[in-house]
């Protein structure tokens, strides 16, 4: 374990649990390897949003309705 990781505790429903260390024993992993992981790649994910929020954020604000009239006009409702 590399020197500057942080110690921490969560709590995991006990089948995910499960799940993990079976996942961990098949990949020749770690269940902290698996967690750091899918924590990295939500973090990610959410930044690529905040990203394409900015690169909109100049786009016209549409409300539900004048989308449901343009479907309607347009035929497609």
């Amino acid at each position: 374990m590399c020197a500057l990781t942080k110690r921490t505790t969560i709590y995991l429903d006990p089948a995910m649990h499960r799940a993990l260390q079976h996942k961990a024993l098949e990949t020749s992993r770690s269940v902290s390897d698996l967690v750091n992981d899918a924590v990295r790649n939500t973090l990610a994910e959410d930044a690529e949003d905040l990203a394409a929020f900015e690169e909109r954020v100049n786009e016209p604000l549409l409300t539900y309705e004048s989308v449901l009239k343009q479907l309607k006009n347009d035929g497609r409702l």
